[in-house]
């Protein structure tokens, strides 16, 4: 049946209101079931951590669960990649690190996402400073006695990581310049397995996140040299600082920070930025997180993007210095 001119405009006029007002009211009723957020680690690491002590607190706030789903491989990219390709609607998010949001550029000749461009910073999580650890048994006892038997011994030490490029990779490849020494580089899957390593005593030594060793310090299963932030950390006051060490101005931290995908709505952003903003401000959530080795984050979408900019003009400067590239 033909209708006339007239009428078919007229029923467009109709729908037109509703076609308009359907996306607002999709992005009102967000979340409307549970959410997934990524984590580019094995279970055990700093970046899972932090991700499920918030998980709780968000859950009670969005009121839909956020499920934390690990990824790990390829220094955190994996996860990464796979957070910059999901549909930008706020069900698929990222815990991110400054070594996958800030460092992917400088290093991989074709990197998987653009760091800049394919995603959608929200809110700073945390950040930890990195420790220097080593086994119970190890025969230095402090950073002296270890820069010095690297000397003696060029390449011998191996440190690990949880990938190439990460923080704990370019936090050892900056002592070594630091210091005019030689190690060798182990990257690992995730932290768990350093964990136990050090522990068996069949690897030299870690500069990784204070969270996920601290335990194992405090036990006395595995010994802190120095941590790597300019003044000393409230859960280790005892411990030294790389800078009082001897290396004046050495300072590298790992931050956590939420994102999604590039085009997320600004009213999801704002309601996740809120969310986070009020589990960081808890005091409960505060203590948990300081008393892992956390310093609690917080502040606007637009600190997050200055962050995320800043560090990568920093580490793509120590990446390029030290010549470290990935195919």
């Amino acid at each position: 049946m033909l209708l006339p001119r007239r009428a078919l405009l007229g029923a467009a006029t109709a729908l037109a209101p509703s076609a308009l007002i359907r996306p607002a009211r999709a992005q009102d009723n967000y979340p409307s079931r549970a959410m997934t957020m990524l984590v580019g680690f094995a279970p055990g690491g700093g970046t899972d951590i932090i991700a499920r002590l918030l998980g709780p607190s968000l859950h009670a706030e969005l009121g839909q669960p956020v499920t934390i789903e690990n990824r790990p491989g390829a220094s955190g990219t994996v996860a990464a990649a796979a957070a910059s390709r999901a549909r930008p609607d706020g069900y698929t998010l990222l815990m991110g690190t400054v070594s996958t949001q800030s460092v992917v550029g400088p290093l991989m000749r074709t990197p998987p996402y653009d760091q800049d461009k394919d995603f959608t910073p929200i809110a700073l999580a945390g950040t930890v400073p990195l420790v220097v650890v080593v086994p119970a048994n190890a025969p230095y006892k402090d950073m002296k006695g270890l820069i010095e038997f690297a000397r003696a011994n060029p390449g011998k030490l191996n440190y690990a990581s949880s990938g190439v490029a990460t923080q704990q990779h370019l936090a050892a490849e900056m002592l070594c310049q630091t210091a005019g020494i030689q190690m060798t580089h182990v990257p690992y899957r995730g932290t768990g397995q350093v964990v136990n390593d050090l522990i068996a005593g069949t690897l030299d030594l870690a500069i990784d996140t204070m969270p996920t060793h601290l335990p194992h310090i405090r036990s006395g299963t595995t010994r802190a040299l120095a941590t790597t932030l300019p003044q000393r950390v409230a859960a280790l006051p005892d411990v030294p600082t790389v800078a009082e060490s001897g290396f004046p101005g050495f300072e590298i931290n790992v931050w956590y920070m939420l994102l999604g995908p590039a085009g997320l709505p600004e009213p999801v952003v704002r309601r996740w930025s809120a969310a986070m903003n009020k589990a960081l401000s808890d005091p409960e959530i505060r203590g948990k997180l300081e008393a892992a080795g956390f310093i609690p984050g917080g502040g606007s979408a637009a600190d997050a993007v200055a962050l995320v900019r800043r560090d990568a003009e920093r580490y793509g400067a120590l990446v390029r210095k030290a010549n470290i590239r990935i195919e």
